[in-house]
C-alpha cells in the first residue's frame, strides 16, 4: 500500500495459549486424542454449569428488555449491586459510577492499555498473562517491562526488583499484580499487596489488579482484593464472571476505578476510558441481568466452595507427582486453575526429544529450529503423547522454562493419568 498500515507495535501482540491450537489440530488430524491443557475454559473442558444457573439465564432471557441496549456504563442496577457488596466487604467504597462494563475482560484489557499516554508504561508480573503483556508491549511498541514472581519463594514477587525497575524507568505509571495468579495459581498476601500499594504512593503510580479468578481463591489462601488495602492510591480492579459461573461465551466483565477524586491525571484518564466506551455503545445486556440474581442466590457460594476444593485437591496430587521430579520446581496453587511447573536451569538442552510417528514429528519440526528449549519440550509432548501445554517462555512472556498446565479436568482418575503421563514424558525427555 501506498502508505503503512501495519501499527508499530503489531509484531508484539502474539498468544501462544491458542496459537498452539493449530498444530495441536494437525497432530489430532493423523488420528492421536489430543488433550487440551492450554485453555482455561471450565465448560470445554466437561464442567457442567449448575441446572439452577441455566434455569437463571432461561428466565431472564425470556424477558424482553435482555434484547435491549444496556447504559454504557452497565446496567444501574448491577453496577449498583456490585458497589454495595463491593463495599461491605470494608476498604475503600465507591459507587455505581465507579464501574464499568466491557464486553469480557480482554476488551477491557484493550482499552486500558490503549488509552494510557504513548510514553505511559505499565509493570507487570514474570510469567505474564500474555493478553496483559501483549497488549502492554504493542500499545508502548517495547518489550514488556516486567518484575519476576519468584519459584523459589513459592511465586512471592521480587519487590526490591519492582522498586528498582520504578526507579530505572521514570516512564512507567502503574504495577499490574492478576491475582490470584495465572499462570502460578498464586495469591498475593494482604502485606505483600500492601506493600505494592506502598511502592505505588511513594512513586506516584496506579495500580492496576486483574481479579477475575478472586472468587476462585481456595480456602485458606488469606485472598485480599485491592479495594481492601488501596487506601488513597489510583487504583483499577478488573473482575468478570467468565470463570465463576461458569460462562467464559458471555463475555462479560467490568473494572472498578478507586481513588478518582485523588488525581487529577489518573480521572481524566479514566473518563477517557469511558469515553471510548461510549464509542461502542454498550457491553452484552443479558449477563448483566443475569449477574446479581446469580450472585444473590444462597447457593452460588456454596457451589464455589466446592469448585475450589476440587482444584486444591487435584493441585496437591499433580505437586507430589511431578514434585517427585529434582529437574522440576513446582508450588501448589492457592486460587484459579492453573499451575506451572519450571525446569531448574540447565535441564534443558536442544538435543533431548521424544519419540514421535514420522507424520507427527513433520509437523512439529519446522518450529524446533526457532523454538526455545521449554517449547521444544511442549511442541514433543504435544506430538509423541498428545498433550497441549503452554510453554512459560513464550506463553507467559517469562524469562523461566517450564509448563502450565489445568486444573479444569472433572475426571479425578483422567486428571491423574494426564499428570503421570506428563511427568513420565519429562523424565523421559531429559534422559534422552
Amino acid at each position: 500500500m501506498r502508505t503503512p498500515i501495519v501499527h508499530p507495535g503489531a509484531d508484539k501482540l502474539r498468544y501462544e495459549i491458542r496459537q498452539i491450537v493449530g498444530m495441536g489440530k494437525r497432530i489430532e488430524a493423523l488420528g492421536m486424542p489430543v488433550v487440551w491443557e492450554n485453555i482455561g475454559d471450565p465448560v470445554a473442558k466437561g464442567e457442567q454449569v449448575p441446572e439452577w444457573i441455566r434455569e437463571i439465564v432461561g428466565r431472564v432471557a425470556a424477558e424482553n428488555s435482555s434484547f435491549a441496549y444496556s447504559p454504557t456504563k452497565g446496567l444501574e442496577e448491577t453496577r449498583e449491586y456490585i458497589a454495595r457488596e463491593r463495599n461491605l466487604e470494608g476498604g475503600i467504597q465507591i459507587t455505581a459510577e465507579d464501574i464499568l462494563f466491557f464486553n469480557g475482560l480482554g476488551d477491557a484489557i484493550t482499552n486500558i492499555y490503549s488509552n494510557l499516554n504513548p510514553g505511559a508504561r505499565i509493570i507487570g508480573p514474570n510469567p505474564a498473562y500474555s493478553t496483559h503483556s501483549s497488549a502492554e508491549a504493542a500499545h508502548s511498541n517495547a518489550v514488556h517491562l516486567s518484575y519476576s514472581l519468584d519459584p523459589n519463594r513459592n511465586w512471592e514477587p521480587d519487590l526490591e526488583e519492582l522498586e528498582a525497575k520504578i526507579v530505572v524507568h521514570p516512564e512507567i505509571a502503574g504495577i499490574l499484580i492478576i491475582n490470584p495468579d495465572n499462570p502460578t495459581g498464586f495469591v498475593y498476601p494482604q502485606e505483600t499487596i500492601s506493600a505494592i500499594v506502598t511502592l505505588a504512593k511513594k512513586y506516584n503510580l496506579m495500580v492496576i489488579s486483574d481479579e477475575i479468578y478472586s472468587n476462585l481463591a481456595y480456602e485458606g489462601s488469606s485472598m485480599r482484593k485491592l479495594a481492601s488495602v488501596i487506601g488513597d492510591v489510583p487504583g483499577i480492579a478488573m473482575r468478570g464472571i467468565s470463570k465463576e459461573f461458569p460462562w467464559p461465551g458471555a463475555r462479560c466483565g467490568w473494572i472498578e476505578f478507586y481513588n478518582r477524586d485523588k488525581d487529577a491525571n489518573f480521572d481524566k484518564y479514566a473518563h477517557s476510558i469511558i469515553e471510548a466506551k461510549m464509542l461502542e455503545v454498550c457491553s452484552t445486556t443479558l449477563p448483566q441481568k443475569v449477574l446479581p440474581v446469580v450472585m444473590q442466590d444462597p447457593r452460588y457460594y456454596p457451589y464455589l466452595a466446592e469448585r475450589t476444593k476440587r482444584y486444591a485437591a487435584k493441585s496437591e496430587l499433580a505437586c507430589k507427582i511431578l514434585g517427585e521430579i529434582p529437574q522440576i520446581q513446582i508450588h501448589n496453587a492457592h486460587g484459579a486453575f492453573y499451575m506451572t511447573a519450571v525446569f531448574q536451569l540447565g535441564a534443558l538442552t536442544s538435543q533431548q526429544s521424544l519419540p514421535t510417528s514420522p507424520e507427527a514429528f513433520e509437523i512439529i519440526e519446522p518450529k524446533l529450529t526457532e523454538a526455545k528449549l521449554d517449547q521444544r519440550f511442549v511442541y514433543y509432548l504435544l506430538a509423541s503423547k498428545g498433550i497441549c501445554l503452554v510453554p512459560l517462555s513464550s506463553g507467559f512472556n517469562s524469562d523461566l522454562y517450564g509448563f502450565r498446565f489445568t486444573l479444569l479436568e472433572p475426571d479425578e482418575q483422567k486428571f491423574e493419568s494426564i499428570v503421570r503421563t506428563i511427568a513420565e514424558a519429562v523424565k523421559e525427555y531429559l534422559a534422552s
